[in-house]
């Protein structure tokens, strides 16, 4: 028999999505919630409804759901994923593109968390089982550094720093023409794209999202930045910077000139997190890791210096 809850909607739900709602009240995974609600799993007051459809306070919400298995951490050895520090307490890793940073449904690549169990690397049990140690996360198609935790102390720490904003996040990234003024923030809330589940965009009801960025170099056709993020949302420098029409080199979800991104030889995003900074959970000290650019995104650039 199916697993099924009914319930009043909460005050604090009103107007809420359904897919948001279920992910608050029962603690579902956006995927699971979406799932729910596609396959008729969800009415309000006898009403079946969609996944973007908006929950009413005071009705009555009836949720039936199909039980699904959680991805699992599969031990894989992931060439190019190397570790830049290792301690007690946590691991740094510079991830290389195509890898996920844990296990989750649809995706069948290698992932941070399958590196590390294959090198002997033990994090911490904090989290949920597909997700224990990480305290942050890369796209898939994102280079860079990350930190896992390795202790039940660290991954408390390290999530209460990047909550409360206190972790120096520092990405290289590569957008199509000049940005104006060349050094500026950008601050503007960031949600799910009304029309598309994999996409991100600003919302009027989105999450407060602030991107800081200076231009290092232009280029004839695009310009490199480095970008401090204040707050860290998913696809945020990405979403941000095609919001000024200036999409990253490469990032074809996001409106990347196809022909620019052969001409330069890039598959993805053209964007790399280039510096991590944090207080150590162990020692109490300031501590910053680097990284260099990896071959697809280096050659880029020789390309653009050629222009």
């Amino acid at each position: 028999m199916a697993p099924s809850r009914s319930m009043p909607v909460p005050d604090g739900l009103d107007g809420t999505r359904v897919d948001a709602g279920l992910a608050k009240l029962l603690g579902f995974s956006r995927t699971l919630a979406a799932e729910t609600a596609e396959a008729g799993g969800v009415a309000l007051d006898g009403r079946v409804l969609g996944k973007s459809d908006k929950l009413k306070a005071g009705s009555w919400l009836e949720v039936e759901w199909s039980e699904r298995e959680e991805p699992q951490i599969v031990p894989l050895a992931v060439p190019g994923l190397t570790i830049v520090h290792e301690d007690d307490d946590i691991v740094v890793i510079d991830k290389p593109v195509g890898v996920a940073a844990h296990p989750s449904p649809g995706w069948t690549g290698p992932t941070v968390l399958g590196a590390l169990a294959a090198g002997g690397v033990r994090v911490s049990t904090s989290g949920a089982a597909e997700r224990a140690g990480i305290v942050h996360r890369l796209d898939a198609g994102t280079s860079g550094l990350m930190v896992v935790a390795k202790s039940e102390h660290a991954y408390t720490a390290l999530k209460l720093a990047f909550k409360e904003r206190e972790v120096d996040k520092i990405y290289h990234a590569v957008v199509q023409g000049h940005p104006d003024p060349f050094a500026g923030t950008i601050d503007a809330p960031i949600g799910r794209h009304p029309k598309s589940d994999w996409k991100f965009a600003v919302t009027a009801d989105g999450k407060p999202s602030v991107t800081h960025y200076e231009t290092l170099e232009a280029f004839r056709a695009a310009t490199l930045l480095e970008i401090h993020l204040e707050t860290g949302r998913t696809h945020q420098i990405r979403v941000h910077m095609a919001a000024q029409r200036h999409p990253c080199v490469g990032d074809a979800m996001y409106g990347a000139d196809p022909q620019l991104s052969a001409r330069l030889g890039v598959e993805r995003q053209w964007l790399h997190a280039m510096r991590l900074g944090f207080t150590h959970p162990g020692t109490g000290e300031r501590v910053m890791f680097e990284s260099t650019y990896p071959a697809d995104l280096r050659h880029a650039l020789e390309v653009l210096e050629q222009d």
